[in-house]
């Protein structure tokens, strides 16, 4: 594996956060920053939320409910979202919180180094410094283990000793102590931040002292100097070596309980999880993290080309070459491997989701909450885990949509007199499921649910177990079509559709200038409550259970409102062909049936949506780093090389920090996901019957391989590839399922149903003359 796609490494130390490079264990997070004199590390614990479970639900939002409607129905669509903006929504979500940062002053450090050097090994979850100065040489590791569920930073000195100062700052309200073995910081969650969303003004920070969550964090230090601990912190003379190993609680339980307030709680656990390890060398502890790690990381690799010139140079260089036009194929094989990284690291069982900064944030007041942006962020998150061999990772959030079920039964009572289950825009720890406050554009949106479902389905596709389907996803599943039955209504011509509508945060002009973002039958809507429906009757099928509610949903799908094309060959948004306010609007949520759904298969909305594609782009559309990741899925999937290419240099040089951190801007993580998604999809498709290899393959890579990618119907591939053409492909089969691949429009057929048998060593002469070899687990 080339070390130069498998490391970020620069030659000074990150001055800003969003120079600091990220490590984590799904729950624990850190951004290190590499600094001589004074290193820092930004520390984040996933369940580290404002708020405490409350009731957001408006219950006088079903009286407007008729009215709203009955207003749409005139053609008042700006009187209609006055109203919902005024009546229908509710309280804003609560935002992820930073821990505070970790200080590590070396008092005695040299005025003058040579050698610097910072980096993260993505192969080893590890971030790294050294240095040499006075005739030593000096080394830092960072890192933070799953198996041991600690953080640890660690000092070595090839030469001379050093003087070292740990302590803590939190931007919340805190308390510090000591004991004879460690040193002690405990803090306080605010219980609420007002609601002030997208305002420009700081938002009102509220904290109790008998609510919302409480923290802790124990640090100690192994060394061979002395170490002494304070109320002030950790201080270490004549050293070689000093290991600061720390661990944090929290007082969060449950999305549906109160967090408790006991201090000595979080003090028992951080005890428990510290002397657990009593036991083990520093070697011991570093070994079980990097195994754990690289258990999920080296399951699957990717590797383009040969190296460029400057493949050597640090990142930081490298990035702002590409940005000037220079081809780094390895660069952009670093940014793939760096995403996955980034999710291996940022969504672990038990954990939390990702949110939209994964699990790094320094903020108490971040960007939009730092929450879980269900209209498009939420998923995109996501969108590369079961493809790319991760799908350990998904299951945070398959987990919060079971417990999101719950909370949105409630909301969907209350707000809608519906059955089954709802969600809308945002979503917190608290799993609200009610609509945000704010503007009927992005807080009126209750197709969040909906959307969530299709990972419950991708997950069955990728992993075809009808006891997963029984007895998680489809329970989930048709709660959410419970729920769009009964939202749906007819119109005047019989047809069902929704409203009020909106396509996520735009907004149509209508009589003369008139604007609006509510009206009926979002392009959006139709299309996931169409999918939806289509998934419940498949696996209602394949359970072979609740036929009448099938027959409910077939009856209900023949009735639904179609997408349609206007006049100019471009897509409908809205039921009706309105002027578009923003045509070059970040969200392209009417092409949601190319990608990530797959109802855009007839060629006059494939090429709807390739024109309409066209149009937002020549507008500006894209501009934004999760958009722009977006268009290299559409692109792959319509076939085209050129503009999927483009969009992904794209995402390198317009929307991507030092540290290759997607820039919105600011940080957000859906643009790294979202990006490696498209760039697995250009290499293998296999939403529809057969498995496509390198459907849109980017002339400039001509050359490469990778393995451990997965398709749906629970297959695992390695292909590789010359001159732009196919060399050879293994497949294998996990669930014996029958296997059609495609390449280059040449089809051939394995039915494993069939009784014959391949191995491993059996080659299959198939299309185009190419070699494929058949392996069945």
């Amino acid at each position: 594996m080339n070390r130069n796609d498998q490391q970020l490494y620069y030659t000074q130390p990150a001055n800003e956060w969003e120079e600091a490079l990220p490590i984590g264990n799904g729950r624990i997070g850190a951004m290190v920053f590499g600094s001589i004199s004074r290193e820092r590390l930004q520390l984040n614990e996933d369940t580290l939320w404002s708020g405490f479970p409350r009731d957001t639900n408006n219950y006088e939002a079903l009286r407007y409910l008729k009215q709203s409607r009955e207003l749409i129905a005139a053609g008042k669509y700006a009187e209609a979202e006055a109203l919902i903006e005024q009546k229908m929504l509710a309280l804003n979500c609560q935002a992820y919180q930073p821990f505070g940062d970790l200080f590590v002053t070396w008092l005695n450090a040299p005025e003058q180094a040579a050698g610097y050097k910072r980096g993260l090994d993505l192969e080893t979850a590890v971030a790294f410094m050294e240095l040499e100065a006075d005739g030593a040489r000096y080394t830092r590791q960072a890192w933070v283990s799953v198996p041991h569920q600690i953080f640890a930073l660690t000092y070595r000195s090839e030469g001379k000793a050093m003087d070292l100062e740990a302590s803590f700052s939190l931007p919340h309200p805190s308390n510090s102590s000591s004991s004879s073995q460690d040193y002690t910081i405990e803090g306080r969650c605010p219980t609420h931040i007002a609601d002030n969303y997208f305002g420009d003004h700081p938002y009102a920070v509220q904290y109790e002292e008998d609510r919302g969550i409480i923290f802790q964090s124990k640090l100690r230090a192994l060394s061979d100097g002395s170490v002494e601990y304070t109320a002030e912190g950790i201080k270490v003379k004549d050293a070689t070596y000093v290991y600061f190993i720390g661990s944090i609680a929290t007082s969060f339980t449950a999305f549906d309980e109160q967090p408790h307030q006991h201090y000595s709680l979080l003090s028992k656990d951080n005890l428990a999880v510290l002397d657990a390890i009593k036991g083990y060398t520093y070697e011991e502890l570093m070994d079980a993290h990097r195994l754990e790690h690289q258990r999920l990381y080296k399951r699957m690799s990717f590797t383009l080309g040969r190296a460029e010139e400057g493949h050597e140079l640090p990142t930081d260089e490298r990035l702002a070459r590409y940005k000037q036009g220079a081809m780094d194929l390895g660069l952009e094989s670093l940014y793939f491997n760096y995403g996955r990284y980034l999710l291996i690291t940022s969504s672990r069982p038990g954990t939390q989701p990702a949110n939209l900064q994964g699990i790094w944030n320094h903020r108490v007041q971040p960007p939009w909450n730092s929450d879980y942006t269900t209209n498009i962020n939420t998923e995109m998150n996501y969108w590369p885990a079961e493809l790319l061999s991760l799908s350990e990772c998904h299951e945070p959030l398959l987990q919060m949509i079971e417990e999101l079920a719950e909370t949105g039964a409630r909301t969907a009572k209350i707000h809608y007199k519906a059955e089954g289950w709802v969600a809308h825009h945002n979503v917190d720890i608290w799993r609200m499921s009610s609509p945000t406050g704010g503007h009927p554009s992005w807080a009126f949106w209750p197709m969040g649910g909906v959307w969530l479902t299709q990972h419950l389905w991708e997950r069955y596709l990728f992993h075809p177990d009808l006891d997963y389907l029984k007895e998680k996803a489809y329970p989930l599943l048709k709660g959410a079509a419970q729920f769009c039955l009964d939202w749906l209504i007819e119109d005047e011509q019989g047809q069902l559709i929704t409203s009020p509508s909106t396509s996520p945060e735009n907004k149509f002009v209508y009589d003369q200038g008139k604007v609006s973002s509510v009206a009926q039958a979002s392009a959006m809507d139709m299309t996931l409550i169409r999918e939806l429906f289509e998934h419940v009757i498949e696996a209602s099928e394949l359970l072979n259970e609740d036929e009448p509610f099938r027959t409910e949903l077939s009856a209900a799908l023949e009735k639904m409102v179609k997408l349609k094309v206007n006049d100019k060959g471009l897509l409908q948004e809205w039921d009706v062909d309105f002027e578009e306010h923003e045509p070059g609007h970040r969200h392209v949520s009417h092409l949601y049936g190319l990608y990530p759904g797959t109802t855009i298969q007839q060629p006059e909305l494939i090429e709807a949506a390739r024109q309409t594609l066209g149009s937002r782009i020549s507008h500006g559309g894209g501009h934004t780093g999760w958009s722009c990741a977006w268009l290299i899925n559409l692109y792959a999937r319509l076939g085209m090389k050129e503009d999927t290419y483009t969009f992904i240099r794209t995402l390198l040089e317009r929307s991507t920090y030092t540290n290759l951190f997607d820039a919105h801007p600011p940080f957000q993580i859906d643009g790294n996901f979202g990006g490696i998604a498209g760039m697995a999809e250009a290499l293998v498709q296999s939403h529809r019957e057969s498995i496509e290899l390198l459907p849109t393959l980017p002339e400039p890579w001509e050359a490469g391989e990778v393995s451990g990618l997965m398709a749906r119907g629970g297959f695992k591939l390695s292909i590789q590839w010359e001159d732009s053409k196919l060399t050879e492909a293994t497949i294998l089969s996990l669930y014996g399922k029958p296997l059609q691949l495609s390449y280059k429009h040449s089809i051939v057929i394995i039915d494993e149903t069939s009784g014959i048998s391949y191995n491993g060593n059996e080659v299959i002469e198939t299309v185009a003359g190419h070699t494929y070899r058949v392996q069945l687990a």
